[in-house]
């Protein structure tokens, strides 16, 4: 009866296990709608719980209300931004294809300006003159706009998916916002550990998902605008691009948007823009520099810390597997990571004692 018992038990987990694999198949194509679907519910569970507060229970209007704040003041503004965004790569690509912006030049500005032996040693370590790293620069930044205006005309190709996409989000999002506390009751139940070492790492996820969105992608969101604003104001051509890739370099630890501003700053020095250069690299150092140290306080708190060398590596693994998505899948694995580890002395000890107590018994 045991060895019966042992089979049907074994069967059902072969059974779970495959129609397990089917489901995720099945949701694949759309895990990134699903994904941002869960990660927008966490985020904005406590407005959830206020909005209930104030309706007196009532859980669909509260969603409904959650639901139409979500897409106006991040779906709506997200939606505009990437499609000026698009339109001002498509421009920036243009102006480099007709030689009428030159990356190239600009950098021969700034090494012109260097002593003779800083030039000979880049020379040396590049392995080339000056005007074959002009070259080798310029062909690279067409390049590369040339990458960027095809995946904007894909992402305009797509429009059907992704509209498919964001209706299956918001969607989903509605569900999880109105019944989130009933299925996240649900799967602590499935999930065959102890209640103490679901709540450690049922806290230590959502904490890390709201702390590398809400704190993380706010910090690295309010950089780049602020840098795409001084570059406007500089009349710097394509000041949003330049912002975006500010706010995306913003959310890697010991990278930051000076890889962009401060290259700028040079150049100005170097062509004898000095009051743009003095301007710009104090804007960077006193205003996009001190963001972080302001901002990640206050919207992340101090008890999510993980060794930044740990969120870098894992951010850009993520990025590597998952794409964009990866910004908040890699460190959200690594913390889990983390905590798993942590865990396991306790549940090391609490096995030896259920060992000892069944020996003395």
């Amino acid at each position: 009866m045991t060895t019966e018992n042992s089979l049907f038990f074994r069967s059902f987990l072969l059974l779970l296990a495959i129609v397990t694999l089917a489901f995720l198949w099945l949701l694949a194509p759309f895990y990134g709608a699903i994904f941002w679907g869960v990660i927008l519910a966490i985020i904005f569970a406590p407005l959830q719980r206020k909005l209930l507060t104030k309706t007196k229970g009532k859980k669909t209007l509260s969603a409904l209300i959650s639901l139409l704040i979500i897409v106006l003041i991040v779906i709506i503004p997200l939606i505009l931004i990437t499609g000026a965004l698009a339109q001002e790569v498509a421009t920036l690509y243009k102006l480099m294809e007709r030689g009428d912006l030159n990356l190239g030049y600009y950098l021969e500005q700034v090494l012109n300006v260097l002593p003779q032996s800083v030039q000979s040693g880049v020379d040396t370590l590049l392995g080339g003159d000056l005007a074959q790293l002009r070259d080798r620069f310029s062909d690279f930044a067409l390049s590369s706009g040339q990458f960027l205006t095809k995946q904007a005309v894909s992402i305009g190709s797509n429009t059907f998916q992704f509209l498919v996409s964001l209706a299956i989000m918001l969607y989903l999002l509605f569900f999880l916002l109105r019944d989130g506390t009933q299925l996240a009751r649900h799967c602590r139940q499935l999930v065959p550990l102890s209640d103490d070492q679901k709540s450690h790492l049922m806290r230590k996820f959502t904490t890390v998902v709201r702390a590398t969105v809400k704190g993380n992608i706010a910090v690295a969101a309010t950089q780049g605008a602020l840098g795409g604003i001084i570059f406007f104001i500089l009349g710097i051509q394509g000041a949003l691009f330049w912002g975006v890739l500010m706010a995306i370099l913003s959310l890697l630890p010991a990278v930051g948007a000076a890889l962009i501003w401060a290259p700028v700053a040079i150049y100005f020095f170097a062509t004898g823009s000095i009051v743009q250069g003095v301007i710009l690299a104090a804007f960077g150092v006193f205003v996009i520099g001190l963001i972080d140290n302001i901002l990640r306080p206050i919207l992340v708190g101090k008890d999510t810390k993980i060794p930044d060398y740990i969120i870098l590596i894992s951010t850009l693994g993520g990025i590597s597997i998952f794409g964009l998505n990866g910004f908040v899948i890699g460190p959200l694995i690594a913390a889990i990571f983390m905590a798993s580890w942590d865990l396991f002395p306790s549940a090391i000890k609490r096995q030896n004692d259920i060992i000892e107590y069944e020996d003395e018994h």
